[in-house]
């Protein structure tokens, strides 16, 4: 007799639950951006040095260098890829090692650094060995403990893949494969690497504001860090003995094996510091893990010799409130947009060939 009831009191449980759920409000559902392929120098940015003249950014040819920089065929044994030390979730750098790491597990000298806002580089490497974009797949290509390949063979590999000849024609206009449209089809993927989207930009277009501890990283930042680090680019590309003891398993003479000028010894190129929150390790050789880490070394870890930068002889004086402020300050130039913008994704690749 009490089967009814029972039914009854389902009916009415599961209306009253119908009742809940359509009462709710929708989850917000973000349509998705239509991709564009056209490179825009962001507000408050300087002019760039590579300009694209040219080398107009097309789809097919981002395309294409999208390919080619998550190819491991433009290694020796086709198992190392520009991707392989260049990750986009950690800013296209190589987060957690040391240093590089090429064929057959061989080890180079140096961390691999984030690649984002390149069209702004000088220079490339951390000792400026290459001076245009254009040729600076050539360097972790033909090393010897990176990719160690030559370009004829890499362009033997490719032209013999009929997808590779199709994707060269599309974008240059005819399937033939040389190293100067392989070299600007990567030029223009990693040209369009724009990072200008992190909580400072937004502070400072005045969509956002700093936490208390933020702005106060700030004004300590732009004090005693921002001669070497200017903002927008947080970086001046100039070279700098910035004081580490030198590696004696590593032995890098730095800036002076490309000049081999005394005075450029232990010289390394200003780094930015867009997205440092997520391309540990830090330091040419990436002996630091941590940021706290790598301010300690500013205030108490400076070893003198002739080429020292001189404005860091003695330290910089920080407490430990300021560096924590600092850090503060240094995550707010974290763009999470970039490290997640499907333009640049490895899975984009796979899903259109």
């Amino acid at each position: 007799m009490r089967r009814p009831y029972f039914i009854k009191t389902l009916f009415v449980a599961a209306s009253l639950s119908t009742l809940v759920f359509s009462c709710r409000r929708d989850p917000e559902i973000i349509a998705p951006v239509k991709e564009t392929y056209e490179f825009k120098v962001p507000d408050g940015f300087p002019q760039p040095v590579y300009n694209f003249q040219g080398n107009t950014v097309t789809e097919a040819g981002f395309k294409l260098g999208r390919k080619l920089f998550y190819d491991p065929i433009l290694s020796r044994d086709n198992t190392i890829a520009c991707a392989s030390c260049h990750q986009q979730a950690s800013a296209f750098a190589h987060t957690e090692h040391r240093i590089s790491h090429g064929i057959n597990d061989l080890l180079g000298k140096r961390n691999s650094p984030s690649l984002f806002n390149i069209a702004w580089y000088p220079s490339f490497m951390w000792d400026g060995g290459i001076n245009h974009i254009e040729l600076q797949p050539a360097g972790p290509i033909g090393n010897p403990v990176e990719m160690d390949e030559t370009l004829p063979n890499v362009v033997a590999k490719i032209s013999a893949l009929q997808a590779y000849r199709t994707m060269f024609k599309d974008a240059f206009g005819s399937d033939t494969i040389t190293t100067q449209r392989m070299f600007r089809a990567m030029a223009q993927f990693m040209g369009m690497m724009v990072s200008a989207n992190s909580k400072y930009d937004q502070y400072m277009r005045g969509e956002t504001t700093l936490t208390p501890a933020e702005s106060n990283g700030l004004s300590l930042f732009t004090a005693k860090c921002s001669t070497c680090h200017p903002a927008p680019l947080f970086t001046d590309y100039q070279y700098r003995n910035n004081g580490l003891a030198v590696d004696p398993t590593l032995n890098d003479s730095g800036r002076a094996h490309i000049t081999l000028d005394p005075l450029d010894l232990h010289k390394f190129k200003t780094p930015s510091l867009r997205n440092i929150e997520l391309s540990s390790p830090y330091m040419h050789d990436g002996r630091f893990f941590t940021l706290e880490q790598a301010l300690d070394h500013y205030t108490s870890g400076i070893v003198s010799s002739p080429t020292l930068e001189p404005q860091l002889t003695g330290g910089i004086a920080m407490t430990a409130q300021e560096k924590t402020d600092i850090i503060a300050f240094l995550k707010t130039l974290t763009d999470r947009t970039f490290t997640i913008d499907h333009r640049f994704s490895e899975h984009a690749v796979f899903h259109e060939h």
